[in-house]
């Protein structure tokens, strides 16, 4: 766990004010560096100590064997793992001959600061080594949003009272070795010494390595160059070996003098490209960041995150804490997905190996719904890597007897790499999610060009899977069973009314795509009776309902499953995975994270408000939140259903998860779907914003601690800014193209409400319905209250 003081609490700043080497992994994974391209964990310049040594591309992996103790028809024979690449970071200082490191001598003082307006991590310490010397070290660690293959290290050494001699050690190490954090052997064996090296090279101020996977057959290369300012007779040079390269830079400094060091790296990878490509590649890459310089690299990086958060930021009155971790959460969701480029987000973006490196249906239904209405851009390309991999859940979805395609659980290249069934092949729901997440985004959208070419096969594809997986009952009735829902406790079940109600949207938006699109259809080989059979399928859908209770079910039978005992269960049981068997969680009603709940957020239009607000109480007993996924949801449907207090504590929860390590891993990565989460509690929660079908609404309702919330939204070219207060709310159409005609019609509260270019609208909020009976967790598992009256972390 991170103590809660470990970073003060600042609107725009995440700072390390002192350095504790017990938490050392866990900084590592929040104040990291990425642009979606490249990742560079903050382990300290020079190497050691660290946590766990991190530099990522994205995409870039190793193949491993998924060997089982009894094989299956159709389980997956290869899994997927991140490689740690060549780390670009490393600068090894030495003073008087005495190698700078924090546990050795007098550190005086240690501070680190992730700028999340300058997309920049400052470093500056004072440390007197053993033999008395004292020296002032700053250094700044970028990684270019402007420039994709880049990222820039400024590295600043000052002797404080007397003459220093004074060594840089600037490398490229590959292969360096990484703590293996899993027991796993085939993960060990995967991770040690995976890169072979097929060149390198050396020159004056910089150098080159390339080399390549041993099985997956990915070719990357990584080079640095240097920019040296320092005092005569600094000396400058340079050698290389296979797996690593070292550029050297002595002097001599006097008190008031200074070294200055300007380290560019450049980084590209291909499964297709020649070595000479890519070595000509990232040497074009040094050259471009060479003219920009360090200046113009800062520059382009803090006019990138100036319009970034203009259009994006969320401003919170009342909570400071919230308000410094939802800017937190989505400055990593902008680093996970700014420069994708037709790649994946992962679970943990590129801040650490956790899962692997694994893409799961978090991207779809957590972090896209915040890229499409902040970096459309960046969530397009993301569906366009799903459409990329068509072909692979085509295959998947033949080997499974099914037609249409069947997306994997989890991956990096595309292919299953689940080797548990039941939460992995089981888990189809991910194919609504893409749906889903490409309906969503031709909404807020318009893009006709996306649609043609990406968002009517997506459709048509997972729409053939949900139409070959279900079947119709003697009743007419259509079922889909035998399948996994989010709830990760409650596996093979029959109708789950989540995956019913996703795929009973998939299969209409098809349906409707294939209309608009009828030239892409015959493409598609889809003919009239095809998508009527979507249209039955759809209508005809079962969702299950105890009626004696008065609740959904969130799979058929679930009401009736024994109860699980919550006062027997110890704190140090929870997560239940960990100290229970999977069969005996299957049979139970306990649930790990939102499941029915979270259908009741992503398909609110299929319930009635009486119905949400009793089973929202239903299913809040039994939730234990063993996931990170849990506690934004449960925080937007507990503000939808009338408690606003509670909404206002899972918030919290969720937008603290890294912050202060609440599931005690954030040591292999931040939970990228969590960070995601904060704004989806506050702008999905308190600002109530829906867009069912392809209307936007709002219902907002703010907590007794909030004074303010601000949010912007992008909808059809036009951005959209909110603004609540406790008894009113403005809509400021802040951009378009300025004509007559921009406006953006909404529903406030169920009213019509239109908004036009500078023209604001104030409306009152409603009176609240009356307040319902507050809704019970299960024994020891309620949130931390944040709500009136409450101190922040108590």
């Amino acid at each position: 766990m991170i103590r809660e003081s470990a970073y003060p609490t600042e609107p725009w700043r995440i700072r390390e004010a002192t350095l504790d080497l017990e938490l050392l992994a866990q900084s590592e994974s929040v104040l990291a560096l990425s642009n979606g391209h490249i990742g560079l964990r903050a382990n300290l310049d020079e190497g050691e100590p660290h946590g766990l040594p991190g530099s990522y591309l994205n995409s870039f992996y190793e193949l491993r064997p998924l060997p089982y103790a009894e094989a299956g028809y159709g389980y997956p024979e290869q899994g997927q793992t991140i490689v740690n690449v060549t780390n670009g970071k490393l600068i090894r200082l030495l003073v008087d001959d005495e190698p700078f490191d924090v546990r050795y001598g007098d550190l005086r003082a240690h501070e680190r600061v992730l700028d999340m307006r300058a997309g920049t991590l400052d470093r500056t310490v004072e440390w007197v080594s053993p033999a008395g010397q004292a020296v002032r070290v700053r250094s700044t660690r970028l990684v270019s949003f402007t420039q994709r293959a880049v990222a820039a290290i400024c590295y600043e050494v000052e002797p404080v009272d007397k003459e220093a001699r004074v060594v840089i050690q600037s490398g490229l190490v590959a292969n360096e070795e990484v703590p293996v954090t899993k027991k796993d052997p085939r993960v060990a064996a995967v991770l040690e010494e995976p890169l072979e090296s097929e060149q390198y090279l050396a020159n004056g101020a910089g150098g080159l390595l390339i080399h390549r996977t041993k099985a997956s057959g990915l070719r990357m290369a990584a080079a640095m160059t240097h920019v040296v300012e320092g005092p005569d007779r600094t000396v400058v040079s340079t050698e290389a070996f296979p797996d690593w390269a070292r550029t050297t830079i002595a002097c001599v400094l006097k008190p008031g003098e200074r070294l200055r060091v300007i380290k560019l790296l450049a980084y590209g990878f291909s499964s297709q490209r020649s070595l000479p490509a890519l070595r000509d590649q990232v040497g074009a890459a040094l050259a471009s960041a060479r003219l920009s310089g360090w200046e113009g690299l800062c520059k382009g990086q803090r006019e990138y995150l100036d319009a970034f958060w203009d259009a994006a930021d969320v401003r919170v009155d009342g909570d400071p804490e919230v308000q410094q971790a939802v800017r937190f959460g989505l400055f990593h969701v902008l680093q996970a997905g700014a420069r994708n480029e037709m790649r994946p987000i992962a679970a943990k973006g590129l801040t650490g190996p956790g899962y692997d490196g694994h893409s799961f249906w978090d991207t779809e239904m957590f972090v896209l719904p915040v890229l499409i209405y902040s970096q459309p851009d960046a969530a397009a390309q993301v569906l366009r890597w799903r459409h990329a991999t068509l072909d692979l859940a085509r295959e998947r979805a033949r080997t499974l007897g099914l037609k249409g395609a069947a997306f994997p659980w989890r991956t990096i290249r595309g292919h299953e790499t689940s080797g548990y069934w039941p939460a992995g092949t089981a888990g189809f729901h991910i194919g609504a999610g893409i749906a889903d997440a490409t309906m969503r985004y031709l909404q807020a959208t318009g893009d006709e060009a996306f649609e043609r070419e990406v968002g009517v096969e997506l459709l048509v594809e997972t729409a053939r899977l949900w139409r070959s997986l279900g079947h119709h009952d003697r009743h007419g009735a259509f079922h889909i069973d035998g399948v996994t829902g989010p709830d990760e406790y409650s596996a093979v079940s029959n109708d789950n009314v989540y995956t019913n109600l996703m795929a009973q949207r998939n299969l209409l938006g098809a349906a409707d795509a294939v209309l608009r699109h009828p030239d892409v259809a015959d493409a598609l080989d889809v003919g009239e009776e095809e998508a009527a059979s979507w249209r039955d399928a759809a209508h005809a859908m079962t969702v299950p309902y105890d009626a004696e209770l008065g609740v959904h079910q969130q799979s058929e039978g679930f009401t009736r499953f024994q109860e699980w005992d919550f006062e027997e269960t110890a704190p140090d049981d929870y997560p239940l995975l960990l100290t229970h068997p999977y069969f005996d969680l299957y049979r139970r009603q306990v649930i790990k994270q939102s499941d029915l709940v979270l259908a009741m957020h992503w398909r609110g239009d299929a319930f009635t408000p009486e119905e949400k607000v009793r089973n929202f109480a239903y299913y809040e007993a039994r939730t234990v939140r063993d996931s990170s996924l849990s506690s934004c949801t449960q925080a937007v449907i507990a503000a939808e259903t009338g408690h606003l207090e509670l909404a206002h504590d899972y918030l919290g929860e969720a937008a603290m998860t890294d912050l202060h390590d609440s599931h005690s891993n954030t040591s292999d990565g931040v939970h990228l779907a969590a960070l995601a989460g904060a704004w989806l509690g506050l702008v999905a929660g308190f600002g109530g914003m829906r867009d069912h079908d392809g209307v936007l609404s709002f219902a907002p309702r703010l907590p007794s601690r909030f004074e303010r919330l601000d949010f912007s939204l992008l909808w059809r070219g036009l951005r959209l800014r909110v603004s609540v207060r406790p008894d009113e709310v403005t809509y400021y159409l802040r951009e378009g193209d300025h004509e007559d005609g921009s406006r953006i019609d909404l529903l406030h509260h169920g009213e019509a409400v239109t908004v036009r270019v500078s023209a604001p609208v104030t409306v009152p909020i409603p009176p609240a319905p009356p307040p319902q009976p507050e809704p019970q967790q299960p024994t020891g598992r309620a949130p931390v209250r944040r709500g009136a009256g409450q101190v922040a972390g108590d």
